[in-house]
């Protein structure tokens, strides 16, 4: 048996098409969770032309579809047009097999919650989830909208099928049932295979003790002195995930297209790191270390500006610690971000290192040096500063080189138990 949906005008009224305006002629489609899903699925994962669809958005709202009735796996209509008989429009999608609901009704038998919902009569939105579990989708994908119409425009859609399409999400509205029709079953068949399924699975069974045959396992393994295989290492690297270049996130989100590419990579990156035991993907980051790991991947793009204004950070101090990052990890971030006051004593081999590397450098330059005193590194907390060098020691116990360029210190490479070799390579 169909089910109707009955458009607010009958093919009786006149057959000329009313104009777009009033109260509807902005009218949204889909007021409900399914509704909404529907038009969701239709403008996004069915990859219909979009131009089309705003002509079916416009006929639809003009109350141009007169009447549409709900069948598995087809809904027919009949849309005024401008001649006086109105064009006849069918919309199709694939209806699941005997086969494929009997996979969805037994994930979803096996949760007493979602069975009471469906039994009261309602269609809860995590019923999505279940049909995924099975392998399928409940709303329609790429390519699974097919519509025809009697009418002379050959595109696919035409605007009266592109407003059946549409006027779709109403009946839904109205009965989110009709979706489940749509795919093959009706309502008072499906809840009556579900009350099938719970009574079988209520009833009690008899325990059957039935003998092993065979050997156990550590028999067969003492016997062959089998050794557990090693599993399979990742191959090659991580690249950009095919999901998020098939399909864009919806308008509705916020979130931009470039953006789901970059983060999906990242994490796809991460999790092969993992996979391989090369570190722990970077989840034992804080906040500051992970902005910036990310701000190193992009040092000296445009990118690194768009991050720093998210973050809420000047693009100068967040490429001091991309640098920092790049250069000595978690450990140049800490000493290019805090300073601490170290144990007496602790930097005098750095100022030592820093005073002779300074007197090699005015020799080397053939330059009168002055007095002694002006020669002398100024120590401030952990660091220790001597023209346009700094050394700062880490709470890692590293010493970590630092230059000055344009007012800013920037580390200049990797940290060292030993200063003087980082002084001895800074001067020269």
């Amino acid at each position: 048996m169909s089910t109707p949906w009955q458009s607010w005008r009958r093919s009786s009224d006149n057959a000329g098409l009313p104009a777009a305006k009033g109260p509807g002629a902005r009218r949204p489609f889909g007021t409900t969770w399914w509704g909404k899903a529907w038009v969701e699925a239709l403008e996004h994962r069915a990859r219909l032309d979009p131009g089309r669809l705003a002509r079916g958005r416009s006929y639809a709202r003009r109350g141009s579809v007169l009447e549409l009735v709900v069948d598995p796996g087809v809904v027919r209509a009949e849309v005024q047009g401008s001649r006086v008989t109105p064009y006849g429009v069918t919309v199709e999608i694939n209806a699941f097999t005997d086969a494929e609901w009997d996979s969805v009704l037994d994930v979803v038998s096996a949760q007493i919650g979602r069975v009471a919902a469906l039994l009261d009569g309602e269609l809860p939105p995590e019923l999505l989830d279940d049909v995924q579990a099975a392998g399928l989708e409940l709303l329609p994908g790429a390519g699974e909208v097919r519509t025809a119409c009697n009418c002379p425009d050959f595109a696919v859609p035409c605007k009266h099928s592109a407003a059946v399409c549409y006027l779709i999400a109403d009946a839904l509205d109205d009965d989110p049932f009709a979706l489940l029709l749509l795919r093959g079953r009706r309502r008072d068949e499906l809840l009556e295979a579900l009350r099938a399924r719970r009574k079988s699975s209520a009833a009690p069974t008899t325990a059957v003790k039935v003998k092993p045959s065979g050997v156990l396992a550590r028999q067969a393994f003492a016997a062959t002195a089998a050794a557990v295989p090693t599993p399979l290492r990742p191959g090659g690297q991580a690249g950009v995930p095919a999901a998020v270049l098939a399909l864009g996130p919806p308008r509705s989100s916020g979130v931009e297209a470039a953006d789901l590419v970059t983060l999906a990579t990242d994490a796809a990156r991460r999790g092969w790191e993992l996979a391989v035991g090369d570190g722990d993907g970077g989840l034992s980051l804080s906040f500051e270390q992970d902005l910036a790991r990310r701000a190193a991947e992009v040092l000296g793009r445009a990118a690194l500006a768009d991050l720093a204004h998210r973050a809420g950070m000047s693009s100068r101090k967040l490429t001091s610690w991309a640098v920092a990052w790049r250069e000595g990890g978690a450990g140049g971030l800490a000493v290019a971000a805090e300073a601490f006051q170290p144990e007496p004593g602790a930097l005098a081999e750095g100022e030592a290192a820093l005073a002779a590397a300074e007197a090699d450098s005015g020799r080397l330059a053939g330059a009168s040096r002055g007095p002694a005193w002006a020669d002398a590194p100024r120590v401030d907390r952990n660091r220790v500063t001597s023209g346009r060098r700094q050394l700062r020691l880490g709470r890692d116990g590293l010493w970590y080189l630092f230059a000055e360029h344009f007012g800013d210190w920037t580390l200049t490479g990797p940290p060292a138990a030993d200063p003087w070799s980082l002084s001895d390579a800074g001067g020269r």
